[in-house]
């Protein structure tokens, strides 16, 4: 198993290693990126039987997951459900339905950045809040600093993706080449008071991403994505709830 084990010491490096182009072979990825992916029990999967945002409800799944798809053409969609435990309230576990869509880049660096289109949204239960169960608009621009996709003698093809911080996700069993997706567009109305929100927080999230030279200057990421990245990528999530599910 050469390639699982040598892929976690690329992510120990510094950032400027991982922010040098990088070239898609079999040795990085076995299959491309495009599909439905899903961890666990595979029992979450996007599409029509997990969220339905016209109304802005949630099909629970049997256990808990996640499941990510994408496009050829550059459409993603998200699918979560997490219980988060108390330790100090064993009876106050917090549970998380969490979904959003919208478009992805491959960057050259081997990161990919995933921007809502603005109509996500999540439901969080929490026996001992003040407010037990409501519902909240999640639209938080996304930054995945590498990915890898590798063969199991069991599962077949497995996705691996590192969040922002460089720490790894569920890996997640390939379900299906065609991506089981809702329409790749806007599927329900957010005031225009969100939206504008969301853009605010979206570019305060970019500017923080900022590559420094060795003299201290700024510089802009290689590879067309227009953001500011840093020596070692941080990323300014929005305060709340969705900080805890990412």
């Amino acid at each position: 198993m050469p390639l699982l084990l040598s892929f976690p010491l690329l992510v120990l490096l510094p950032f400027p290693v991982l922010a040098q182009d990088i070239q898609y072979t079999l040795q990085h990825n076995v299959t491309n990126i495009y599909g439905t992916w899903s961890s666990g029990s595979q029992k979450v999967v996007t599409g029509a039987g997990f969220a339905q945002p016209a109304n802005m409800s949630f099909i629970y799944p049997k256990t808990t997951g996640m499941s990510y798809s994408f496009t050829s053409d550059g459409y993603y969609e998200i699918a979560r459900y997490r219980m988060n435990g108390n330790g100090t309230s064993p009876n106050c576990i917090t549970g998380v339905m969490n979904w959003c869509h919208g478009t992805y880049e491959l960057v050259s660096n081997g990161s990919i950045i995933m921007t809502p289109f603005g109509d996500g949204y999540q439901q969080i239960q929490d026996p001992c809040a003040a407010i037990s169960n409501f519902m909240q608009n999640y639209n938080d621009t996304e930054l995945y600093v590498q990915w890898t996709i590798y063969q199991d003698l069991v599962l077949g093809y497995m996705l691996q993706l590192y969040q922002y911080d460089g720490s790894p996700l569920p890996p997640m069993a390939l379900l299906s080449t065609s991506p089981n997706m809702l329409p790749t567009q806007p599927l329900r109305n957010v005031s225009a008071a969100s939206a504008a929100t969301k853009k605010k927080r979206q570019l305060e999230q970019m500017e923080v991403m900022v590559e420094r030279s060795s003299s201290g200057e700024p510089r802009r990421l290689a590879g067309g994505s227009g953001a500011l990245l840093s020596g070692l990528v941080v990323l300014m999530w929005s305060v709340g709830i969705g900080s805890v599910i990412m």
